[in-house]
Formats: structure tokens, C-alpha cells, sequence
């Protein structure tokens, strides 16, 4: 074979193709196939381009999960639910001036309003309805409120009767609960919130009876109105308190039992007669 013959055979191989050396005969011998790479085979592979190859896959844009989303707050309270937690929401309404009814336990429109005044004026959504962050941010500002704070004007839970109320005539009085049943009999008739006098001037305890009425009764002592009086123990009587309607707990009496609610004690009075008995108890 010519040099330039094998030079070309060289050429040929380069390309890929098929080469059909010589034996020592001078025979064909079988045909070799060589494989000349074409790139070396740590080289990195160029990548394809997404828009000529099939299989890659479409590149979908990022999209937002539930997740990811911020979660919105939790309504805890709204118009028309009734409770204890109701009432707290408005005594710490009440304790930085957003409210100056109640705590009632009935979440109406004067504390949706109150509760719209706070979430403006602390940049949150005014939608009037309690949820988590607007409850949070008002108890950061507050302290928890006691029990008389709960129930500043009334409407809360009375005792069970004392057994000595079990028979007769009887209003039937509770200093640990702050209210007056009526009785008769050993069934409750109705249920007022009442309040007493102070440690310096207490209200009595004890069984005592009604010795008399006097609807525009006006004390001789402080000069002061007691509408439906009906005493029991000496200058000490059940009667209509205006300072109670108005500052509820926040007051006391002079030693008697004190009614917020004119229309029940006015119901009440055309009731209880002269010997019906009084149980002051704890």
C-alpha cells in the first residue's frame, strides 16, 4: 500500500467508516468497524432547547398554595352571641372608655359599634365582630376583670335558696350573688339584682319581717330618695336605688338592700305585703 493510500485509509477512518485491512496473504480480511468519539466522554451535554425537544417537560410559573396564604383571623364573637365571654369583652371595653353600658352578655349593636371604634383606631378592619387579633390586642391592653366588673349592672346567677326561704312569703336575699328572689311557697316568682351597704355601714343578716311600705319614701338621714321602700330592720329596707341604675356595683348603699330595676321593684312592691318575711343570708 502506497503511503498515500494509507494516508488516505487514515481519513477514511477518522470519519467513521468501515476499513478493510490486508491479511499476511494479501486477502481481505473481514471488515473492522472503528468508532472514532466525537466528543470526549466526560464533556458535558449542551442542553436542549425547550422549545425544539418533545420530552422536556413546560416550565409552570410559580403558584401560590393555601399554605403560603395568609391565614385569616378566627372570629371569636359577633352580633347576636350571648355568654360570659361576651360579658368580658365588654368590661374591657368598658375599662379603656370604648363602652359605658352593661356588660350585659348580649353582644348588640352598642358593643359591634364599640368594637369597630377600637379596630380603627389601632388599624385594623372595622368590622365590628371580634376575631382573634382585635380580642389579642385588647387584652394587651387590659386587665382580667373581676367578677362584680362581669356583672356591674346585674344579670348574674342567683344562689340557690336559703332553706329558710322554703316556706311562706319570703324575699329571700343573697349576699354572695347579690340578688332578691321572691317566693312564695318555695317557687322562685322572680330573680333582681341587688346590691348593700358598705363595711362601715352593713346590711344585717338574719330573718326579719316587712313592718312597712312607703312607695315615696325620702330618708330623714341622708336625704335621699328610696322609691318602694319596704323596711325590715330598724332604718334598713328593700327599695329603688337611681345611683345603682346608673353606676351599678361602683356604689353602695347606707345599709340597705338597693334595686336597679324600677319596673321589677315597682311589680314587686304591689306584692309583698306588711309580715311577709326577709331572709338576709350569704
Amino acid at each position: 500500500m502506497t503511503v498515500l493510500a494509507a494516508l488516505g485509509a487514515m481519513a477514511v477512518g477518522t470519519a467513521g467508516c468501515t476499513v478493510h485491512p490486508a491479511g499476511a496473504d494479501g486477502q481481505v480480511g473481514p471488515p473492522v468497524r472503528i468508532e472514532v468519539p466525537s466528543r470526549t466522554p466526560d464533556a458535558p451535554r449542551a442542553p436542549a432547547s425547550p422549545g425544539r425537544t418533545a420530552e422536556t417537560p413546560a416550565q409552570k410559573s410559580p403558584s401560590v398554595t393555601p399554605s403560603s396564604r395568609p391565614t385569616p383571623a378566627r372570629v371569636l364573637w359577633s352580633p347576636g352571641d350571648q355568654g360570659r365571654d361576651v360579658r368580658e369583652l365588654q368590661a374591657r371595653l368598658r375599662q379603656i372608655a370604648w363602652i359605658f353600658h352593661g356588660p350585659t352578655g348580649a353582644y348588640d349593636d352598642l358593643t359591634a359599634e364599640a368594637v369597630r371604634g377600637f379596630q380603627g383606631k389601632r388599624g385594623l378592619p372595622r368590622t365590628g365582630v371580634t376575631d382573634t387579633v382585635t380580642w389579642e390586642r385588647l387584652r394587651a391592653m387590659t386587665r382580667e376583670p373581676g367578677r362584680w366588673e362581669l356583672y356591674l349592672m346585674g344579670g348574674q346567677p342567683a344562689d340557690p335558696p336559703d332553706p329558710r326561704c322554703m316556706t311562706g312569703r319570703v324575699m329571700c336575699i343573697s349576699k354572695s350573688s347579690r340578688t332578691l328572689r321572691w317566693m312564695i311557697d318555695g317557687r322562685t316568682v322572680s330573680t333582681v339584682p341587688v346590691r348593700f351597704g358598705s363595711e362601715y355601714t352593713p346590711t344585717r343578716e338574719g330573718v326579719f319581717r316587712v313592718y312597712w311600705k312607703s312607695r315615696h319614701h325620702v330618708s330623714t338621714l341622708y336625704d335621699s330618695p328610696m322609691p318602694y321602700a319596704m323596711f325590715f330592720s330598724g332604718g334598713q329596707a328593700v327599695h329603688y336605688s337611681a345611683d345603682f341604675a346608673a353606676r351599678g356595683y361602683a356604689g353602695t348603699s347606707h345599709g340597705c338592700v338597693n334595686v336597679r330595676d324600677e319596673d321589677a321593684i315597682a311589680r314587686l312592691y304591689e306584692q309583698v305585703r306588711d309580715g311577709d318575711k326577709v331572709v338576709v343570708h350569704w
